[in-house]
């Protein structure tokens, strides 16, 4: 079936669960350090491809740094798949969220940034009766009761 059903204090609440999961196995974990930023405090750690006619790194010498190539991508199955086994859709507002109806076993929405909590609300309660996963759910609302 699509829901599990979680018992917690005397209420029931549903969770969809996706239609695959597999393991996400990830090839490298570790980021790719730019050459010599070790050295000079002006370079970052971030990565950029060293472009000099004598450098051991672009000479893929032994001992040298790694160069992020095509064979560290991941399964193309679980690429962009968060660990619950959904992927992400980012959401802006209701209409949006309409396009996930056949999809809810696949894709989880994401209530954007810019949302207010009015819309974000109304996100809400329509991914409850479309029965799809949100992200982030409670974020941004607050109950006006305890102000």
């Amino acid at each position: 079936f699509f829901f599990d059903v979680l018992f917690q204090k005397n209420r029931v609440k549903m969770t969809i669960r996706p239609a695959y999961r597999p393991k996400i196995v990830k090839k490298r974990t570790k980021h790719f350090i730019r050459h010599q930023s070790d050295r000079y405090a002006k370079l970052s750690h971030k990565w950029r491809k060293p472009k000099g006619i004598d450098n051991r790194v672009r000479r893929r010498f032994k001992g040298q740094y790694l160069m992020p190539n095509i064979g560290y991508g991941s399964n193309k199955r679980t690429r962009h798949m968060l660990p619950t086994g959904f992927k992400k859709f980012l959401v802006h507002n209701v209409r949006e969220l309409e396009v996930l109806l056949m999809q809810n076993r696949e894709y989880c929405g994401e209530i954007a940034h810019g949302v207010s909590s009015k819309k974000r609300k109304e996100i809400v309660e329509r991914a409850k009766q479309l029965s799809i996963r949100l992200t982030n759910p409670n974020s941004r609302l607050r109950s006006q009761e305890n102000e």
